[in-house]
């Protein structure tokens, strides 16, 4: 506390970005004798109905259109990940020597316990909260932040050197980070979030860091399958291990017989066959074998990483079991907004599908997901957003099945699809795109489709 506390004294401190991450920092830093100012796109009406507990006279704030024209104001601003660093009033500022940190930043600054960062394009969610789950059922003092579970700089005090925490880290987070976790996760990196990022390469350079300032008593988990995420072993100092679907590796992967194995010091071990996995999907193999090594390389016994991975259901809004009615199972995968989150939850059944695909634009490649479906169970599409016609365009008339446009109601959306479906047939939303538009976020996206399915 007291290394934090000289780092804040008598600072002029900005928050950039007042939504969850913007608050806790916040929150964290007004216990420091520091001056604080929030800088926030929201109008002042607004910000102050919504921020009830901030006080004008207490907090200097510079909302609205205009929010960013007074950041030379600060010396240090916190900067939410949702705020692209290439703005051209934060490139001004940081030339005018303004400090930008964030708070994961800090966190990795400040932080006494080994830190377990996930990273990758999908299945960081999954696969972190395995990890989680794991470190937990061992009786681990472990914590579980980042993009999920709580910010990070909420538990920061709470931690000490025998604690463990576990990051979901995205490219915004990592992109300005100068220091990689103990443990370093690589999943398959692909490309996404071009509406930040000026290019794919950019965004896979911004993954880079959770493995690029290791050290050799760091260990870096790298998914094998992929070129790309496997190019990431090239970037660390750290002692580097493989996991795959689909050959053998030093670490943890699926053998001939679909088996998950593990490599131990001791000898070679079976984990769990890959069909007892209540997990739904091939893809979802990759994200277990990543967990199990991570959790295998921070001393978690193999009885306890066996027993987790045996039970774990997986999280909400992906490939989620929502109800079975007339012998029709209704899945949720709202939490797809990616072509290859949809590949990989289409490939994941053999029945047939009445998919509801769609929503806003991302910048995203549709062609393979196209021919996907062509090749797949999908007998029908409902077609949902403004990425509707051009998904469509996507999938050849090599597609025989029925396409439906014009729905905006997921309510009507889910009685159509029901409409659609037969027994033994199975309704998925996994959209492939951003919800924003006809959705608040996926998260409502995939809410609403349960209640939806709930009230058949």
């Amino acid at each position: 506390m007291n290394k934090i506390y000289q780092q804040l004294k008598n600072k002029k401190i900005g928050i950039l970005g007042f939504g969850v991450e913007g608050k806790a920092t916040f929150n964290y830093l007004r216990k420091f004798d520091s001056k604080l100012m929030i800088f926030d796109q929201a109008q002042e009406e607004e910000f102050l109905a919504r921020n009830p507990e901030i006080k004008k006279e207490e907090v200097a704030l510079y909302l609205g259109r205009s929010y960013l024209e007074n950041l030379n104001r600060a010396e240090i601003i916190f900067k939410s990940p949702g705020i692209p660093l290439l703005l051209p009033e934060i490139q001004a500022a940081i030339k005018e020597g303004i400090i930008f940190t964030s708070q994961i930043e800090f966190f990795f600054d400040c932080c006494p316990a080994k830190i377990i960062g996930v990273t990758g394009t999908k299945g960081k969610g999954t696969t972190a909260t395995l990890i989680y789950e794991i470190l937990k059922a061992s009786d681990k003092d472990v914590y579980l932040g980042g993009n999920i579970g709580l910010p990070t700089i909420s538990f920061l005090d709470k931690l000490n050197e025998r604690s463990v925490v576990v990051l979901e880290l995205s490219s915004f987070q990592l992109q300005s980070l100068k220091e990689s976790p103990h443990i370093a996760v690589v999943l398959n990196v692909t490309k996404d979030h071009l509406d930040y990022h000026s290019s794919a390469r950019e965004y896979q350079e911004a993954k880079k860091s959770i493995v690029r300032y290791q050290t050799k008593d760091n260990f870096a988990v790298i998914n094998a399958d992929y070129s790309i995420s496997k190019g990431f072993a090239r970037e660390t100092k750290g002692q580097k291990y493989f996991f795959s679907r689909k050959t053998r590796t030093n670490g943890c992967y699926v053998d001939g017989k679909d088996n998950i194995i593990l490599e131990t010091t001791q000898g070679i071990v079976q984990i769990i066959a890959a069909k007892d996995l209540l997990l739904r999907g091939r893809h979802n193999l990759e994200n277990v074998t990543a967990a199990v090594l991570a959790s295998y390389l921070a001393k978690v016994s193999i009885k306890v990483i066996t027993e987790t991975v045996k039970n774990f259901h997986g999280l909400e809004h992906r490939l989620e079991l929502v109800r079975e009615i007339s012998r029709v199972r209704y899945f949720n995968d709202s939490f797809s907004t990616v072509p290859e989150t949809a590949i990989a939850a289409v490939k994941s059944f053999t029945e047939p599908i009445v998919l509801i695909l769609g929503g806003s634009y991302k910048g995203s490649d549709y062609r393979k997901l196209g021919k996907t479906i062509e090749n797949s169970g999908v007998k029908s599409i409902i077609f949902i957003g403004e990425t509707a016609k051009e998904i469509s365009r996507k999938i050849g008339s090599g597609y025989e099945g029925e396409r439906i446009f014009g729905l905006t109601k997921m309510t009507e959306i889910v009685k159509k699809a029901s409409s659609l479906a037969k027994p033994e047939d199975v309704v998925l939303l996994s959209p492939a795109c951003a919800s924003f538009g006809l959705f608040q976020n996926y998260k409502d996206r995939g809410g609403q489709f349960k209640k939806a399915v709930e009230k058949l």
